[in-house]
C-alpha cells in the first residue's frame, strides 16, 4: 500500500484580483493555498469566498505568488523569502525595478497579461488565466530549477509562457498596456470636460468610444506606481504616440484621402492580425442582433446559439436607452443555422463578413 502525494502548497501575498484568481484556480487544482493581505478585512472575505484556505505565510509552501502593487512588490517578495523555503515570484506589471532590486535564486519576476475592471477578491475567477500570456524575466541570478518550478506552476493555471529580458518587457508593455490606460483616461476627461453638456455626450458615447475607454474603469491607484517604476518608457512611448497624433492631425488637415486611407488600412490589419486564439484560417462574420437592454437578455440570446462558438461578443448600449445591440464574431459556416434561430425567436439580425 502506497502513501497518497502530499498536498501541494503555495502562498499568495496580495489577495485582490490577481492573487485571489491565482489562489482559486490553485484550490480548484486541490492545492493548499494560504494568503497574507494588509488589510484584515481581505482576509475575512477571502475566506468566505473559498480563495484561500488559511491567514498567513506557509513556510513550507512550495511556490509564493506576491500580487502586492508593484510599489510594495519588492518588500513582499523580500519576506516571502525571508520567511518560506520555496521559489517566489509576482505579478507586477512593471519588472526591471524589481529585477534588479531582488537578486535571489530562488527568485524569477513575472507578469501574467490577464486582468478585468472588477476589483479586488471579490471579483477574483479561477479561470482568469486561461489562454492568457504570462511573461516571465529570469536574469543570470535566477536558478534554473526556479524558473522551471515557476513555468510548471503557471502552466498548470491555463497560461501560455513567454520569457523576456526584464527591460524589454516594461518597454513593451509601456506600449501596449500603460499608455493605451493613460490615453484611455485622457479621452474619457476629454470626453466629460468643460464646454459642452457633459450628459449629452456621454449619453452619445456608445459602442466604440466604450470600447476603447473600458480600461479607464481599472482602478486609479495601482497606476500611481507603475507609472512611477516605468516612467521613462511610458513617456517615450508618450512621445511616440503624440508624434503619430500630429501626423494623422496633418493629414486630416491636408485632406490627403490617399494617406488617410493607407493609415486606416494599416491600423485595420495590424488589428484583425492580433493574435486572438481563433483557428487560422477560420472564415468570420460579425452578427448584430438588436435586443432589449434588461437583465437576462444575453442569457437569453446565447443560449440560441449552444453548439456555437461566439469568438468575440460586446454590447452596444443605444444612447436613446431601453434597447441595445449584441455584436457577435462567429464562423461564417455557422451563421445561416444561426440566423434562421434568431428569425424564429424574433429578432433582428444583420451580417457583415470580417476579411
Amino acid at each position: 500500500m502506497t502513501d497518497a502525494p502530499a498536498q501541494r502548497r503555495a502562498n499568495v501575498i496580495g489577495v485582490g484580483l490577481i492573487g485571489g484568481s491565482i489562489a482559486l484556480a490553485l484550490r480548484d487544482l486541490g492545492w493548499h493555498v494560504s494568503g497574507l493581505d494588509r488589510d484584515e478585512m481581505v482576509h475575512a472575505l477571502a475566506l468566505e469566498l473559498n480563495a484561500i484556505d488559511a491567514v498567513g505565510l506557509d513556510p513550507m509552501a512550495e511556490i509564493t505568488f506576491v500580487a502586492t502593487p508593484v510599489g510594495g512588490v519588492v518588500e513582499s517578495v523580500q519576506m516571502a523569502l525571508d520567511e518560506t523555503a520555496g521559489v517566489v515570484t509576482d505579478v507586477g506589471s512593471v519588472k526591471a525595478a524589481i529585477a534588479e532590486a531582488i537578486v535571489d535564486p530562488r527568485f524569477v519576476a513575472g507578469h501574467p497579461m490577464a486582468g478585468s475592471e472588477q476589483d479586488g477578491v471579490a471579483g477574483a475567477r479561477p479561470g482568469l488565466f486561461r489562454n492568457a500570456t504570462w511573461v516571465m524575466t529570469p536574469t543570470a541570478t535566477t536558478d534554473e530549477a526556479t524558473y522551471t518550478t515557476v513555468r510548471q506552476v503557471v502552466r498548470l493555471l491555463g497560461a501560455e509562457v513567454v520569457s523576456m529580458d526584464p527591460a524589454m518587457h516594461d518597454a513593451a508593455v509601456a506600449r501596449i498596456s500603460h499608455v493605451p490606460h493613460l490615453t484611455a483616461a485622457t479621452m474619457m476627461v476629454m470626453a466629460a470636460g468643460a464646454g459642452f453638456d457633459n450628459d449629452a455626450v456621454l449619453r452619445l458615447a456608445a459602442g466604440g468610444f466604450r470600447d476603447m475607454t473600458r480600461i479607464a474603469a481599472g482602478h486609479p491607484a495601482i497606476w500611481l506606481d507603475i507609472c512611477e517604476q516605468n516612467r521613462d518608457s511610458i513617456v517615450s512611448s508618450l512621445n511616440d504616440l503624440i508624434g503619430a497624433l500630429e501626423n494623422a492631425r496633418s493629414i486630416v488637415d491636408r485632406s490627403d484621402r490617399d494617406e488617410l486611407r493607407a493609415l486606416l488600412t494599416g491600423a485595420r490589419e495590424a488589428r484583425v492580425n492580433l493574435p486572438s486564439g481563433i483557428p487560422a484560417g477560420l472564415q468570420l462574420c460579425e452578427v448584430r442582433v438588436t435586443m432589449p437592454d434588461v437583465p437576462g437578455s444575453i442569457a437569453a440570446l446565447t443560449t440560441l446559439a449552444p453548439e456555437i462558438n461566439i469568438y468575440d461578443f460586446e454590447i452596444a448600449h443605444s444612447a436613446e436607452g431601453g434597447r441595445g445591440v449584441a455584436i457577435m464574431v462567429i464562423a461564417l459556416h455557422d451563421h445561416s443555422a444561426f440566423s434562421t434561430k434568431l428569425k424564429s425567436q424574433g429578432y433582428t439580425s444583420s451580417m457583415r463578413k470580417l476579411v
